[in-house]
């Protein structure tokens, strides 16, 4: 077996088919962001405005965060030193969690080092908890739930996006004693569309499932104090186990799960994802949480947040391009051809400095080759200028199709 001939075919697969993925090296510049410097592979440097970040408000560069960081690194160091259960759990971490469980109105929280690892460790585990649960999950759900609700060996039914009749079909047929549980997202980020947390929650109080809803791409910028659009629906009471991210919205890093304390107990001494990994760096956990913190009360940048997206999408639709609107502040620019994207967020980084990642399969399906637009409050009229103009001139350059409206 020639071993480095499979890799070679491997990876000249990717490139044939216009998937293979480019790292560019840049470097945030602190209290100027969306503004970076490209490290370009000559070793010269570029300023580009970046357009892809999940840092959605800026947070990664509040003072309040960096303040607390660099106050905790002061007084105890760089790593945590080990597992939760190893010397890994400080007041940094315990303080966190409780930032966390009174964002989401629940009696716990539990927190690991991304959300991917929440989700997966969560879900893996919890047919050890209820032997014989099957879960009903979304077609279009994050890799990290399909990866948990794969490898927890128990049965799973996967139902249409958002169909609800499709997953009211599925649990009824189903043993009516049978532990149940139905997992979703609030927010689908690639498509930027909402789940039907009511109507989910209707069939799960119908069919005594738990509900399981992964709020990553909406804590911090939905919801009267942030605690995402089952906060904004009035709904948070009614879902069992609550996952998000502090890498997004908050601006730092780790994931956590918000729920009963007896949930969190069961998941913190079962889940082998939190037993065996080393906690987050109590200068992290000091900075998310003072981040969460503060969001409860800044509504202000939400709403400028908000603003600048509908802004973005009202510009791009009114050259007719063939934009995707759910009405969230996510901005996909439907390409639908995977070297044309690749080529558009070429020239957009070399000759206008704005940077933006091409999205292709096997992260939207084939055909719906996009670019994800994420404009935050930190994007001014210039920034926003800018890429309009690019994107018209290039869309137009490359000869791409224009729509009237695209929703």
């Amino acid at each position: 077996m020639d071993y480095t001939a499979k890799l070679d075919l491997a990876i000249e697969r990717l490139h044939d088919e216009g998937r293979y993925r480019t790292f560019i090296d840049i470097a945030r510049k602190n209290g100027q962001f969306p503004h970076a410097t490209w490290s370009r592979p000559d070793g010269t440097e570029t300023p580009v405005t970046v357009w892809c970040g999940n840092d959605y408000l800026g947070m990664g560069q509040h003072p309040v965060v960096l303040s607390a960081m660099h106050d905790a690194l002061e007084a105890v160091g760089a790593g945590s030193g080990g597992t939760r259960n190893i010397s890994g759990t400080t007041v940094y971490h315990k303080a966190l969690e409780h930032e966390l469980a009174d964002l989401h109105g629940k009696e716990a929280a539990l927190l690991f080092t991304s959300a991917y690892i929440a989700n997966d460790a969560t879900l893996s585990t919890l047919p050890k908890l209820f032997p014989g649960l099957i879960i009903y999950s979304d077609a279009l759900n994050h890799a990290s739930m399909i990866e948990g609700v794969r490898r927890n060996g128990g049965a799973k039914r996967i139902f249409r996006h958002n169909d609800m009749d499709h997953l009211r079909e599925l649990l009824a047929a189903d043993d009516p004693d049978a532990p149940k549980l139905i997992a979703f997202e609030s927010i689908y980020s690639m498509d930027g569309d909402f789940g039907p947390i009511k109507e989910m929650c209707d069939l799960a109080d119908e069919y005594n499932a738990l509900t399981y809803i992964d709020e990553v791409h909406a804590v911090g910028m939905y919801g009267p104090r942030g605690a995402g659009v089952a906060e904004r629906d009035g709904l948070m009471g009614r879902i069992d186990i609550i996952n998000g991210t502090l890498a997004k919205a908050y601006g730092v890093m780790g994931g956590y799960i918000a729920t009963s304390a007896k949930m969190a107990d069961a998941v913190r001494s079962y889940a082998p994802g939190f037993i065996f990994t080393t906690s987050l760096p109590p200068a992290v956990a000091a900075g998310a949480a003072v981040s969460v913190r503060h969001l409860k009360s800044d509504q202000s940048l939400r709403d400028a947040h908000q603003a600048q997206a509908k802004a973005l999408k009202l510009r791009l639709k009114g050259l007719g391009m063939p934009i995707i609107d759910h009405g969230s502040h996510i901005v996909p620019l439907i390409v639908g051809d995977p070297v044309h994207t690749k080529a558009l967020s070429d020239m957009l980084l070399e000759d206008h400095g704005i940077y933006v990642q091409p999205i292709n399969f096997p992260t939207v399906p084939r055909g719906t080759e996009r670019l994800r637009f994420t404009p935050s409050p930190v994007h001014g009229p210039r920034e926003m200028n800018a890429l309009v103009n690019a994107l018209d001139s290039l869309w137009s350059h490359c000869a791409l199709n224009r729509a009237e409206l695209a929703s």
